[in-house]
């Protein structure tokens, strides 16, 4: 079992929380019991995380083994549901809390899979499966088409969060301060996007001369 430091639990956790938010938010919107949406925010908030530990040979996984995971979420459900008009007043509650996820997971995703001396290309990759898994699979479960098939920038901005993590590790920074810069990045990325409308090249099929 590779030691895993504090900083990197609390965002892990921090992750599972607010990633937990946006599934209960989402499967209540979609008019689903408080088991339904249990379901959908513990699948969001540790799908992304289970591929991981499958691919880096943590088995069992996190997800699965600890019981925290499962708390959070149900946690997270029992206060959407109870202060769902809190929840709401926040601009469009299920992308912010999805977008702080993003961040949280890109960090940790990466983070992790260095410690379990995988290699750059390989914490990259696992970084952005970490942090776009779960809201893949929340999409999917409530019949929607998932964000990183559409043109927004999603998994770009997961990218470079992970990106960053892989970077300062490279160079032997302050893993705390890595973290950290690579969280704002991360969701300061997505939040402008959404913000400014920004999105990749779309291309269009070419009409065929009749």
């Amino acid at each position: 079992m590779k030691e895993l430091s504090t900083v990197y639990n609390f965002l892990d956790f921090a992750g599972t929380f607010v990633f937990a938010i946006s599934g209960a938010v989402a499967a209540k919107q979609k008019g689903m019991d408080l088991f339904g949406i249990t379901a959908i925010a513990f699948t969001v908030a540790c799908g992304g995380g289970i591929v991981r530990d499958v691919c880096i040979g943590v088995i069992p996984p996190s997800g699965l083994t600890n019981w925290r995971y499962l708390a959070l979420a149900i946690i997270a459900s029992i206060m959407t549901v109870g202060m769902y008009s809190v929840v709401q007043r926040l601009n469009r509650p299920v992308i912010f809390f999805d977008a702080l996820g993003l961040s949280l997971f890109a960090v940790t995703g990466a983070s992790k899979t260095l410690v379990y001396f995988h290699n750059s290309e390989i914490a990259i990759i696992l970084g952005m499966t970490t942090a776009i898994g779960g809201g893949v699979l929340r999409d999917i479960l409530l019949n929607r088409i998932p964000i990183i098939l559409d043109r927004e920038i999603y998994a770009l901005a997961a990218l470079a969060g992970a990106l960053v993590v892989v970077v300062g590790k490279y160079f032997q920074w302050s893993d705390n301060w890595v973290q950290l810069i690579a969280i704002v990045i991360c969701f300061g990325l997505r939040m402008l996007a959404l913000t400014f409308h920004w999105n990749l090249p779309v291309y269009n099929r070419e009409k065929t001369p009749h």
